[in-house]
């Protein structure tokens, strides 16, 4: 009788320790911020070799009080993954222990296409942790995001009033943006061939530059808010056009709309596609529409994709008023906004290539 006993307290500890792990998920996230913030993959990636904890300290330049702190910062990102830790002999007779990089740190090196240390600075920010502290209260109010609860306006207000979180937040979509080269040349039935192409949402263009490079044959417009694209410099194959989505989009034989529907409600969603069904049949012509963007798919996924995409989807829901949507959710919006047929020619990452036709 004890001994079940005994085994049902274990199983309610070792649950316990589960819900810890939940409960405390942030701690990882901001120990990561702060090894950013310190710059140590970069400073163990340029020392070309393990580094000691003594060479750490010394190229940090952190106070001597907090040397043994920062070995605990460590200990926890070598257990969390991002850090491995491995012998070397200094001399004979010692053995010290010194650090390498891991796949995950490498995404974070400040001269890698992947980089994604602007990401994490962003989404780490005070401005983007502190409306998940009001997602209880938004629930029982009336705003229209946790957001607008925790900062008295809406996100894209917030980005226009404050050009120093503006900066932050368009690094860490640049940051996303750059990953774009590396499938870019997979994509030559879907880019090949066309005209003219027309990057709705592009920013500072980087997606349309990376694509131009690949198929230089056509001819590129950036098409972002006008204070966006004021003063980018135009060249032989690329222009920035200013303008708002939601009236008009300048017409090609393609429209490419790349993680820009995820931030709208399906109703602006809706009319977004069929301002983009305009443009692309507005010369008689019957073109495309390129869609990437994430495509929920719970049943295919392996669950770690699956809680990332989930885990976008509450960003939306918190930041703006968007959403992540599954195969079915996509087609009543293409259907809603009179296109015929679709289909999802790629995947990559957690990025899905969606083709939609009028």
């Amino acid at each position: 009788m004890d001994h079940d006993h005994g085994e049902g307290v274990n199983e309610l500890f070792q649950v316990q320790c589960h819900l810890y792990k939940h409960i405390f998920g942030f701690i990882d996230s901001m120990s990561i911020k702060c090894a950013v913030q310190l710059g140590i993959p970069d400073i163990i990636h340029n020392h070309g070799q393990p580094i000691t904890f003594p060479e750490l300290v010394s190229k940090l330049h952190i106070h001597p009080k907090k040397t043994c702190c920062l070995h605990r910062l460590m200990r926890l990102l070598v257990h969390s993954g991002f850090f491995t830790k491995t012998k070397i002999h200094e001399n004979q007779e010692k053995e010290e222990e010194a650090y390498t990089l891991t796949l995950l740190s490498r995404f974070i090196l400040k001269d890698k296409v992947t980089n994604l240390s602007p990401f994490i600075l962003a989404l780490l920010d005070p401005v983007l942790v502190s409306p998940w502290q009001f997602l209880g209260d938004w629930f029982q109010g009336s705003e229209l995001t946790p957001f607008e609860k925790a900062h008295g306006m809406g996100f894209w207000d917030f980005c226009d009033q404050s050009p120093e979180f503006n900066t932050i937040f368009n690094e860490a979509m640049a940051s996303d943006s750059k990953q774009m080269s590396l499938v870019v040349k997979d994509y030559s039935p879907i880019f090949e061939g066309l005209g003219s192409l027309v990057d709705v949402g592009g920013g500072t263009g980087i997606v349309a530059r990376i694509i131009s490079e690949a198929f230089p044959h056509t001819k590129y417009t950036v098409f972002d808010l006008p204070h966006v694209v004021a003063n980018l410099p135009d060249n032989e194959n690329l222009k920035y056009v200013g303008g708002d989505m939601f009236q008009y989009i300048p017409p090609a034989d393609a429209v490419l709309i790349k993680c820009i529907l995820h931030d709208w409600s399906d109703e602006e969603c809706v009319n977004i596609l069929k301002i983009c069904k305009e443009a692309i049949t507005s010369k008689g012509k019957e073109g495309k529409v390129i869609i990437i963007d994430m495509v929920i798919n719970q049943e295919k996924d392996e669950h770690d994709v699956t809680t990332s995409k989930l885990h976008f989807d509450a960003l939306m829901m918190v930041f703006v008023t968007g959403k992540e949507r599954d195969k079915k959710e996509w087609e009543k919006l293409f259907l809603e906004a009179g296109f015929s047929h679709y289909k999802i020619v790629s995947s990559f990452g957690m990025k899905s290539l969606i083709e939609v036709y009028p």
